[in-house]
C-alpha cells in the first residue's frame, strides 16, 4: 500500500500553510483576531480553488475555520452567535468561490482583469445570498421565515462583506503579478504610460 495519495508537494503544502494562517489571523470575531482584521475566508477559498485546486483543502481549510469558529465559542460564549444550523450554509458559499478560483486557473484568466474582475464579483455576490440566506432560514432566531421573508434580511451587510473580501483579493491579485514577472512590467508599463 502507498501513501502517495497523502503526499503534498512542497509548494501545495507551503500554500496550504500559508492560507491557514492568514485564516488563523483573520477569521471574523474570535479570540485570534488581535487587530480586528476583517475576515478573509472568502479570499482564502478563491484563492485555495485557483493554486490547491483538490476537494481534499477545501475540506482542510473548511476543517480548521470549523475548528477556529467551535473553539471560538468555547472560550467564549458571545463568539458562537452564528453555530447554528444556518452556519453549515457556508460550505456552499466557500464551494462557490472555491469552484470560481478553479474555473478561473483553468482558463488562465487570473490576469485578465476583464474575466477576474465578474467572476469574482458574481462569486461573492452568490457566496453572500448563500450564507446570509441560510442564517435567516435555518438558524431559528428569526421564526421559520419563508425564502422570500428571509431575501428581505441582511443586504446592509454586503457592501463590507464585497469590499473587504475585494480588498484581500486585490492584494493577492498584485502579489501574482508580482511573481509573474513579465506581465508585472507589462502592467506597470501600461499603468505608467497612461
Amino acid at each position: 500500500m502507498t501513501f502517495q495519495y497523502l503526499r503534498l508537494k512542497t509548494h501545495e503544502t507551503l500554500f496550504l500553510i500559508i492560507l491557514s494562517l492568514v485564516l488563523i489571523l483573520t477569521r471574523g470575531s474570535h479570540i485570534t483576531t488581535f487587530y480586528s482584521l476583517p475576515d478573509a475566508s472568502l479570499a482564502l477559498f478563491l484563492v485555495g480553488g485557483i493554486y490547491l485546486k483538490k476537494i481534499r483543502f477545501f475540506l482542510a481549510l473548511f476543517l480548521l475555520g470549523l475548528v477556529i469558529d467551535f473553539g471560538a465559542s468555547a472560550f467564549d460564549p458571545k463568539l458562537g452567535f452564528c453555530l447554528t444550523n444556518g452556519y453549515w450554509g457556508l460550505i456552499p458559499a466557500y464551494a462557490v468561490l472555491w469552484l470560481s478560483g478553479y474555473f478561473l486557473h483553468h482558463k488562465k484568466s487570473i490576469q485578465k482583469l476583464s474575466i477576474f474582475i465578474p467572476i469574482v464579483s458574481i462569486a461573492i455576490i452568490l457566496a453572500f445570498i448563500i450564507s446570509t440566506q441560510t442564517y435567516y432560514m435555518f438558524s431559528g432566531r428569526f421564526g421559520n421565515p419563508s425564502f422570500f421573508e428571509s431575501v428581505l434580511h441582511g443586504w446592509e451587510y454586503l457592501p463590507q462583506y464585497f469590499l473587504s473580501s475585494f480588498a484581500y483579493i486585490g492584494i493577492f491579485w498584485l502579489i501574482s503579478l508580482f511573481f509573474n514577472k513579465n506581465k508585472f512590467l507589462g502592467f506597470y508599463k501600461k499603468f505608467k504610460s497612461s
